[in-house]
């Protein structure tokens, strides 16, 4: 069964669009990807707070996400 995957941003219900992999480089090793999902609505926003701490790394769509099953992946709220 698929689940519904619901954007991370604070308050939002929506469902997911997009996945933001990114990365603390002070904390993850290189290769890890933690995610927060984003819906069409706060794309930009989660975006624009990752990229200031130059922590994003990449942005695809949410289903690529869900597909991989990767375990190192970790849709999240962000902080």
């Amino acid at each position: 069964m698929i689940s519904i995957l619901r954007c991370s941003a604070r308050g939002c219900a929506n469902a997911a669009v997009w996945a933001l992999r990114w990365n603390n480089p002070k904390v993850h090793a290189p290769d890890r990807r933690k995610i927060w999902l984003a819906c069409g609505d706060h794309r930009e926003s989660l975006s624009a707070f990752l990229s200031a701490r130059g922590f994003l790394r990449d942005v695809v769509p949410a289903e690529d996400v869900q597909d991989a099953g990767d375990p190192r992946d970790s849709p999240g709220s962000p902080s």
